[in-house]
């Protein structure tokens, strides 16, 4: 496929949340049909962060757990990987997904699957990662999804990485992550449970992975300077154009803009890295 038949495709493939209400359609839904393709809670700083930690490079199998529009994967695809797998539950971003194309000799393709059992072969891949998933899903689906990961994993060569929403400071009181987590909820549209980074790295330990880096960032999906860093100036321009054509999609962009502002003091990005732990040890 040449790059005019893949941006041709990719064109005319339908975005998640087609034939839903834009005021109540999942948040990053709603986002993404305004424009935006960077729906990381860290930006691409962070995702090129957690890239760099996995050090993907011409020998690697990575499966890409809820790939959604394609963004990561693209930086991914630079690094020449030996095969990129993505899984998305989302008919709508299969089909996305399938039109990429990697450079040179890398195996590309994508899967219609759930990322807590994706149906591929156990120990084959030597790099997996998740962005913005395993916040929306409740603790046991986090485990699920984590312990799916480690199954994929080839025990010696094998790196785990997430890339989360989290709760600041450790050890933050109960009451105020339950109160941000219904913020979260009422302005996405989604559950949210999003945890401390002590909680990110318990989860992986649990599901057997060691925690080897981490790196945290500020929670600004919708601030101006992000908006800009992530999608560029014309883009991040559409972006605002488009929602200031439609009232209630603005009034949804807003909404989330002001809880995340909100709890700006203990909302943040997390990523880490991680490798299978060692039998015994």
């Amino acid at each position: 496929m040449t790059p005019t038949d893949q941006q041709a495709r990719q064109q005319h493939t339908p975005l998640p949340g087609d034939g839903l209400d834009a005021a109540r359609m999942p948040g990053h839904w709603l986002l993404a049909r305004l424009g935006k393709r960077v729906l990381r809670p860290g930006g691409v700083e962070l995702t090129e962060w957690m890239l760099d930690a996995l050090g993907v490079d011409p020998q690697d199998r990575v499966v890409e757990l809820a790939a959604g529009l394609g963004a990561t994967a693209r930086l991914t695809l630079t690094r020449r990987p030996a095969a990129y797998t993505a899984v998305d539950r989302d008919a709508a971003a299969v089909a996305s997904l399938s039109a990429l194309t990697g450079p040179g000799p890398t195996e590309v393709r994508a899967v219609r699957s759930d990322a807590a059992a994706t149906g591929l072969p156990e120990r084959d891949a030597t790099v997996v990662y998740g962005e913005a998933m395993l916040t929306m899903q409740p603790y046991p689906a986090k485990r699920r999804i984590v312990r799916e990961a480690h199954r994929l994993l080839d025990d010696s060569t094998g790196r785990y990485a997430i890339h989360e929403l989290c709760l600041l400071p450790d050890g933050l009181d109960p009451a105020l992550a339950d109160r941000i987590a219904a913020d979260l909820q009422d302005a996405i549209h989604v559950g949210a449970r999003p945890l401390t980074p002590s909680g990110w790295s318990e989860l992986l330990a649990i599901e057997g992975f060691t925690v080897t880096a981490h790196k945290t960032a500020p929670m600004a999906l919708l601030e101006p300077r992000r908006l800009i860093a992530d999608e560029g100036l014309i883009p991040a321009l559409r972006i605002v154009g488009r929602a200031l054509r439609n009232p209630v999609a603005l009034r949804r962009m807003l909404h989330m803009r002001r809880v995340f502002r909100r709890h700006s003091a203990h909302l943040g990005a997390i990523s880490l890295l991680a490798v299978p732990t060692p039998p015994h040890a």
